[in-house]
């Protein structure tokens, strides 16, 4: 079979390295100047390494990636580190959050630490994930952990990462981030930017073709096949595979039916904001690698100093922090002038490092992403549109359909498996 795949993220090359495999004759488009998807890096001058524009790591029980790395003969470029993740707490200063943090932490009573400990535990032993879809993430954690130990800890992280759709979000989210987590983080040598240029270059070796900088702008159906349009220039093919974001998928096949638009239009999700920034020297002097701020006090949900776990050397002896937040696609902050957003953020530092002062800056990056993070609320494995739209052909595979798990690499080459498969068997 001919087959295209638009969207060159690791779910899109993905399923071109599967169909390839499998025999098959692929083409990829993608339309940024370079392949990764969310996962894309840039590389300012002086930089060895490049950086992702939106903040990835891997984790020892990521198989899929791992795998997929030694199949490509890429194995050597993964490693991994250990690191600290931190909550700041306005009234009690930074703390670890590891089971040793929480149970040391004295500004909760012994019984609330206890049961916010046996509430890790038992999400790591439990597979039954589908029970768990079928109440609220709140309802849950208030019953297992207890309303103190809630408010510490659990609230501040569904209301960053959902906002205004925190209390909607069901049990089996948090069950898939916590089961799916390793106390040591992974990274690429050279970046994830590195790994996708290498997973392209091998699709490229297997003779896929690989398109990037040529946007899509229509597929329609011709007879018993597919055209795509991309660049003023038309291909056919025998099937099409749309790895991307929803709303990219209802732009250019617009002879979907109605019915299935809206399904797909009534899926919630957030958007991504971060801002890198380029210091002169170390903002989190204690080591820690990722702070979970309070909204109250930051305007954003994560303070991430990736050079305390990745080594400056690679940047050039840059300090290099992300400060990241998800946002519904309405929001102020999408609309705003990059340099007020800046701005904006930049002012919070002090209260992270009292030393803090604007000279420490060298350089600053604003990414925005309007569809980054799916809102999963009760029962949404019965929302998840299938892998096969109506139209017979045409495949489409998202963010939304890597459900119970987080949005992440991985899962990103899990989805790029059971595309490809489904591809396969019609």
């Amino acid at each position: 079979m001919q087959i295209a795949i638009i969207g060159g993220g690791f779910a899109g090359l993905t399923a071109a390295h599967e169909l390839r495999s499998a025999g098959q004759q692929v083409t990829v488009f993608e339309a940024a100047p370079q392949l990764g998807g969310l996962a894309a890096g840039f590389k300012a001058p002086g930089w060895d390494w490049t950086l992702e524009k939106f903040y990835h790591h891997i984790f020892t029980t990521d198989k899929a990636i791992l795998q997929l790395a030694k199949a490509i003969g890429a194995e050597e470029m993964v490693f991994f580190n250990k690191q600290t993740t931190a909550f700041l707490c306005p009234e009690h200063g930074a703390h670890p959050v590891s089971i040793p943090g929480i149970l040391t932490f004295p500004h909760l009573p012994v019984i609330d630490r206890l049961r916010y400990g046996l509430t890790l535990a038992q999400f790591k032993v439990r597979s039954d994930w589908r029970r768990l879809e079928r109440t609220t993430a709140e309802k849950h954690l208030r019953r297992w952990s207890g309303d103190r130990a809630f408010k510490q800890y659990w609230e501040p992280l569904l209301a960053g990462k959902f906002g205004p759709y925190a209390g909607e979000v069901n049990a089996a989210w948090i069950w898939a981030r916590v089961k799916s987590r390793s106390f040591q983080l992974g990274y690429f040598k050279g970046g994830f930017q590195a790994f996708a240029n290498a997973l392209g270059a091998h699709l490229e070796r297997q003779g896929v073709t690989v398109h990037v900088g040529r946007p899509v702008q229509r597929v329609e159906q011709t007879g018993n096949g597919w055209s795509v349009q991309a660049k003023g220039e038309t291909q056919h093919f025998d099937q099409v595979i749309v790895a991307s974001a929803p709303a990219v998928l209802t732009r250019l096949v617009p002879a979907l039916p109605h019915e299935y638009v809206a399904s797909l239009q009534a899926l919630p999700s957030m958007g991504a904001v971060v801002m890198v920034a380029a210091l002169e020297r170390q903002l989190l002097t204690n080591g820690v690698y990722w702070y979970m701020p309070p909204k109250e006090l930051f305007p954003y949900l994560a303070l991430v100093e990736h050079t305390n776990m990745i080594g400056a050397e690679h940047y050039g002896g840059d300090r290099l922090i992300y400060c990241g937040d998800y946002l519904p696609a309405d929001h102020r902050y999408f609309a705003m002038p990059e340099d007020e957003v800046k701005h904006e953020w930049l002012a919070s530092l002090p209260r992270a490092n009292p030393d803090f002062r604007p000279e420490w800056v060298k350089q600053t990056w604003l990414f925005r992403e309007r569809y980054a993070q799916p809102v999963v609320p009760i029962n949404h494995s019965h929302n998840i549109p299938a892998l096969r739209t109506p139209l017979p052909g045409l495949c489409f595979a998202s963010l939304a359909h890597v459900y119970p798990w987080d949005r992440g690499t991985n899962f990103a080459v899990e989805l790029g498996q059971r595309v490809a498969r489904e591809v396969l068997q019609g």
